[in-house]
């Protein structure tokens, strides 16, 4: 093991509120998905429950161990933390059907005295709609993306800490709202699936194209943290920036493009096969 690589895990201390709040969200989920699955066993599969705590994994592996380190170190590895935040955690987590097992994993009293009265504010089930609505999610997560990708913004965040976090958890919640248009998970209305979903992911695919685009062909080092902290690996900073972008660009692109070639397959196979010939129809005139 390297010294850099040393030093990183010896800096590294366990994150106290973000390993308590990941564990407790698994313990509410889990206790909400045994009480539903007693109704509801072909719903709420091992699956869902596996995906659901595979995201929460995921989730505490990207910002909350040694991993983050190296992320604040070199462009490349924050790069990879954005994109295991923003691409794997959500889908993960609303795949397990999350709504239902994490309010029934709650306590009585706090269902009824807290989120029965929530839910039943009209304003407020309103903007719940609201926000989920394709353009609104779609401009919330790709306007989220950029500007805290603007040099000024990034460094910013790298700076200071509690701003840092403050940007994952616009990631991670713009993220989901991203994803929930696509998945739509129970008990969401089922919504049936048109052409026009491809343009939403597609779209969000050309966004990060430009960026990655943009980072790795500007031919300088765009944020300046990473000129004035040199990273201990003693890999430049534009190359460090290109093979960051390299990173976007490449697995960014599958996450929204290997989606859309599977519903757009599916979508093509939904289409009638056997039409009827004019004349037949003319028949049934």
């Amino acid at each position: 093991m390297s010294p850099a690589v040393k030093d990183i895990f010896a800096d590294w201390s366990l994150p106290i509120w973000l390993t308590t709040s990941v564990v407790l969200t698994a313990v509410i989920y889990v206790r909400g998905w045994f009480a539903i699955r007693k109704t509801r066993p072909a719903q709420f599969t091992e699956q869902r429950l596996a995906s659901f705590l595979s995201g929460l994994a995921v989730l505490w592996l990207a910002i909350g161990s040694p991993m983050d380190g190296f992320a604040d170190a070199m462009l490349s590895a924050h790069m990879i933390e954005h994109l295991l935040l923003m691409s794997f955690v959500p889908p993960l987590l609303l795949y397990g059907l999350p709504v239902v097992p994490l309010l029934r994993g709650l306590p009585v009293f706090v269902r009824r005295t807290i989120i029965g009265p929530l839910l039943r504010v009209s304003p407020l089930r309103q903007f719940s709609h609201w926000i989920v609505t394709p353009l609104v999610a779609w401009l919330a997560m790709n306007l989220t993306f950029l500007a805290w990708h603007i040099p000024g913004a990034y460094d910013f965040a790298l700076e200071h800490e509690n701003w840092h976090a403050f940007e994952h958890l616009c990631f991670l919640f713009t993220s989901c709202l991203f994803w929930w248009c696509i998945l739509r998970p129970w008990p969401a209305e089922r919504r049936l699936r048109t052409w026009s979903i491809l343009l939403y992911l597609v779209s969000a695919d050309i966004v990060n194209t430009l960026l990655s685009a943009f980072l790795a062909f500007c031919g300088r080092p765009v944020y300046s943290y990473y000129l004035d902290h040199p990273n201990p690996f003693q890999v430049s900073a534009a190359d460090d920036q290109v093979l960051g972008a390299v990173v976007m660009w490449v697995f960014g692109s599958m996450v929204f493009l290997v989606p859309a070639m599977i519903i757009a397959l599916r979508l093509a196979g939904m289409q009638p096969k056997n039409v009827e010939s004019p004349s037949r129809r003319t028949t049934n005139l």
